[in-house]
């Protein structure tokens, strides 16, 4: 059975942005989950020692409905049957153990990227992506290897894309794009000022700007239409946001290509097959 999820990662994602009456709050539902599902916003504002009013402020600030919402998430949360914490490498550890905790480390990002993934941006993001007369995709350091492949992959499929992570060459693009073009900006914190210059920019010129950074309000997320978010729990030391962050943003591109492919399944082969044939051709004679 599925359950709508993610309300106890993105209140820990969130915790230490929060306002202090909000915190105050969030901190309660995490320490005790199950009792705060059973409860109003005036019996969750008496618990925490804040007020039914903080309550429908904390929901606001988290980017959810209501407060019926995150109760719901929540649930879902506490009806999931695993609950893995990330676990971080140790000094001469065994190879099977780095492994394995590797392995589970980045299974427990993807799961908790999809728990927090609104399907309404996802829908706006695909639609966007879709009608775009060319596509832009922006990252730096490790975020750019996401913008590398979002580029070979929507080639792939006949439209016209470009990555950047030189900032000078991307914003030479943008310069000359208008309402019809969309730039997305790929950043793990949300707060690479490059990233948000250039989608600033990109505003300034009309264009449909889509970002994907971790969950909350950031730099980037300022200059965005669209969001979509990765998980950003916890990190652990060697994780950084290089190892199972950058899996996630890999992982949305994925979605956001077999979405896309689905709207427009015959045409999508159709490319596919061309790309495929190009390929083989180049390979004919070679050896």
């Amino acid at each position: 059975m599925s359950y709508v999820k993610g309300g106890l990662v993105i209140l820990k994602e969130m915790l230490n942005s929060l306002p202090p009456s909000e915190k105050k709050i969030a901190q309660y539902i995490l320490e005790n989950p199950e009792e705060a599902i059973l409860q109003t916003a005036l019996m969750l504002g008496e618990k925490s020692n804040t007020s039914s009013a903080a309550v429908i402020r904390l929901c606001k600030s988290l980017g959810l409905s209501g407060f019926q919402e995150l109760k719901i998430r929540v649930a879902g949360d506490l009806q999931a049957e695993e609950n893995t914490e990330y676990r971080d490498i140790e000094p001469n550890e065994g190879l099977k153990d780095i492994m394995d905790k590797v392995t589970s480390n980045t299974i427990q990002t993807l799961r908790e990227t999809m728990d927090i993934m609104s399907e309404k941006s996802l829908a706006a993001a695909v639609s966007a992506l879709s009608k775009a007369k060319s596509i832009l995709f922006i990252g730096v350091g490790a975020s750019f290897i996401a913008a590398n492949d979002a580029e070979q992959k929507f080639l792939r499929i006949n439209k016209n894309a470009y990555a950047f992570s030189d900032v000078h060459m991307a914003a030479t693009s943008i310069a000359n794009k208008g309402e019809e073009d969309v730039v997305v900006g790929i950043s793990f914190s949300g707060n690479t000022r490059e990233i948000a210059k250039l989608l600033e920019l990109a505003k300034q010129k009309n264009c449909t700007t889509i970002s994907i950074t971790k969950y909350g309000n950031s730099l980037v997320s300022k200059w965005t239409d669209i969001l979509l978010h990765t998980s950003a729990a916890k990190e652990a030391t060697f994780r950084s946001g290089a190892t199972s962050s950058r899996i996630a943003q890999l992982h949305i591109i994925d979605i956001l290509l077999m979405c896309m492919a689905s709207m427009g399944y015959e045409e999508t082969i159709k490319h596919l097959d061309e790309t495929r044939k190009a390929v083989n051709f180049l390979r004919e004679g070679g050896e």
